[in-house]
């Protein structure tokens, strides 16, 4: 039998390893495992909530909101919280209206001491009456709410959740979207929230507000103009647009199917313009001095059999809808809108000066508006075997397409004296406190053509709108205008079908130009297809509601414009011998160069894209001459000469 002593000694050496283990196992728990289980006890303790940021507002150039965020909340009762179920039955049932309980009910359910939780949404003076009551708990969210549901609605686009899906709600989005607020709560084993204030982590930054460059009142002339002329016309679908000659700013853009639905087809779905294209041909024979006021050409009758040279079908029959057999000028081959004048006249142009010209104008590219996916529509590089018949297609506006907006941005740079605008749709950027962070100022893209050229192409668009002309019925009595008719065939799996697209480029006022206005019909029926018949009378429609609207910008505008023949704008320069107009890529925001900086190596560009080229040179104060679209091979002056600030470089490219 064990020694009374050693009994001992064995019990303590047991309690002594037990108390190690004890220290070593929360020295482990303490210090090696302390911050994995005080983690963990936080994340069971702890929730984390989210406090939305209210998204920016989208206005007109005006202040009228077009899409606003308001604050509802969701509620949230702790039955075990609440001291008496019946009273908070009745204050609930009372103060939240379409509440789905009676009081009884209410009190049942609160009764069985588990959380209740009704999600709303709620007005912030239906919970007005809830807040400070114990176990109430009032979670706030934001709505998306559009005050005119149907204004500029294509052009501002939907959201799902809290991200724009479509139009500038998408395009915009990094600019409305706020940043979350997040506050940390207590909750029991049970999960149920405690009785402690929430802790703040951060607030919630609300979004940017955005005014646009629109003008609600001719957004809404526009929008129901169009939709009461494609129920009359019967037409598949239609597309207006208002812009500023002076800042490129687009003050009504509309596109409508025929069921009314609104869309964006002004801004992403090209067109083949037809006759409202000749004026470019016009404008490039007139900057090349390939003709004068009095070069005429045969009208043929209006029927000519055109010999295409080096194709397998030699000839091709045009035709015109206005029968002339007396010669015609430049301006009576506008007036008339022939496509035989117009196709003969072009024949003095090679391929490469029309597509220069065209490309000038701004076809074939984007214009830079404020939308992700803007089509640049379509002119491709005059390479091939059919330059002869690509040249008279193009003469007549078609092997071309364009979208109403980039039509509309060419038009202003004939109004403006010559000068090609990137248009915008966004006015002005506003920070939550109201500071302006962003102001949009005209950014220019090149000049196209010299003011004498303008003036002389808008001459003739007069004479097209006059009596006689294509555009008669667009006139109107008080305030003259001048424009240009199309009518175009529609295509169908590659091929022309018999459906007809008919639109009016016009140029208001035409003393002293401010606004362009497109409009373009889809496959009108039942009424004449040609656009001098369809567009042309909406447009007269639409001006003479806005110019009796005191509120729209074309009246304010109108009223305080200075008196004059005119723009100075025509008078800036003389004009220029004939030459090529180059391609000029401008940086933004645009300042003028000052030539008195001193001299400099041209920089080495040679293996970099046109793009990075371009802002290369800009940043040293050059302009951009662009010829092609590939890599750059060679500058001219070339790399390491010494020129001056403000000089032109010719940037070449491989293809």
């Amino acid at each position: 039998m064990a020694k009374p002593s050693a009994r001992i000694g064995f019990i303590q050496l047991v309690l002594a390893g037990a108390i190690i283990d004890v220290v070593a196992r929360s020295a482990q728990l303490q210090i090696v495992q302390g911050e994995q289980w005080r983690a963990e006890a936080v994340k069971v303790r702890t929730r984390h909530r989210a406090l939305p940021a209210r998204r920016g507002m989208i206005s007109d150039r005006a202040g009228l909101p077009l899409a606003e965020t308001r604050e509802f909340y969701q509620v949230g009762i702790a039955p075990n919280e609440v001291d008496d179920p019946r009273a908070m039955a009745r204050v609930v049932n009372r103060s939240l209206d379409g509440l789905n309980y009676t009081a009884t009910s209410l009190e049942q359910r609160l009764r069985q001491d588990r959380y209740f939780s009704q999600s709303g949404p709620f007005t912030a003076t239906e919970v007005a009456p809830l807040r400070g009551l114990k176990g109430v708990y009032l979670t706030p969210i934001h709505e998306r709410t559009y005050p005119a549901p149907a204004l500029a609605r294509g052009a501002i686009g939907d959201m799902v959740g809290d991200h724009g899906v479509s139009g500038l709600e998408q395009d915009l989005d990094s600019l409305l979207a706020g940043v979350a607020g997040e506050t940390v709560y207590l909750r029991d084993p049970r999960g149920r929230q405690l009785e402690s204030p929430d802790r703040l982590i951060r607030n919630p930054v609300p979004g940017n507000d955005v005014y646009l460059t629109i003008d609600g009142t001719l957004q809404e002339i526009a929008e129901r103009a169009l939709d009461h002329a494609l129920e009359q016309m019967h037409a598949r679908s239609g597309d207006v647009v208002f812009l500023d000659v002076r800042n490129g700013e687009v003050l009504a853009v509309a596109s409508r199917l025929a069921n009314a639905l609104p869309g964006t087809s002004a801004l992403l779905t090209p067109f083949e313009p037809g006759s409202t294209a000749k004026l470019f041909t016009a404008a490039a024979l007139l900057m090349h001095d390939r003709v004068d006021s009095t070069d005429t050409v045969d009208p043929a009758g209006g029927r000519w059999t055109m010999t295409l040279p080096g194709k397998r079908v030699t000839t091709r029959e045009i035709r015109d809808a206005h029968v002339e057999h007396t010669p015609l000028t430049l301006a009576k081959t506008i007036e008339v809108s022939s496509n035989i004048g117009i196709i003969k006249f072009a024949g003095r142009l090679s391929l490469t000066e029309q597509f220069d010209m065209l490309r000038d104008f701004g076809f074939g590219s984007r214009t830079g508006v404020e939308v992700f996916n803007e089509s640049r529509g379509r002119l491709d590089l005059p390479t091939g075997l059919r330059n002869e018949d690509i040249r008279s297609s193009r003469a007549m506006g078609y092997e071309i397409s364009v979208t109403p907006i980039q039509l509309a941005a060419a038009y202003a740079a004939i109004a403006n004296g010559g000068v090609l605008f990137a248009p915008t749709l966004v006015r002005e950027v506003r920070a939550p406190d109201g500071r302006v962070i962003y102001r949009h100022r005209p950014e220019p893209v090149r000049r196209v053509i010299t003011p004498a050229v303008a003036a002389r192409l808008r001459d003739y668009l007069r004479a097209a709108v006059g009596e006689g002309g294509t555009g008669e019925q667009a006139q109107l009595q008080s305030y003259k205008l001048v424009g240009k008719t199309g009518t175009s065939h529609e295509t169908e799996n590659g091929r022309y079908v018999d459906r007809y697209t008919g639109s009016f480029a016009a140029i208001f006022p035409a003393a002293d130009p401010q606004f362009v206005a497109i409009v373009k019909i889809d496959a009108p029926t039942g009424v004449s297809y040609y656009g001098a018949q369809t567009a042309a009378p909406l447009l007269k429609e639409m001006l003479l509601e806005a110019l009796a609207s005191p509120q729209s910008v074309v009246s304010r505008d109108l009223r305080a414009a200075p008196a004059g023949d005119e723009r100075s704008a025509e008078r800036l320069e003389p004009v220029r011998p004939a030459a090529s107009v180059p391609v000029v890529a401008v940086s933004w925001p645009y300042h003028s160069v000052d030539t008195t900086v001193a001299a400099g190596p041209v920089p080495d560009v040679s293996g970099t894209s046109v793009r990075a080229a371009a802002a290369t040179l800009q940043r040293r104060g050059y302009r951009v001459s662009l010829h092609g679209f590939g890599q750059v091979t060679r500058t001219v002056p070339a790399a390491g000469e010494t020129v001056r600030p403000g000089t032109t470089v010719a940037v070449w490219t491989d293809r």
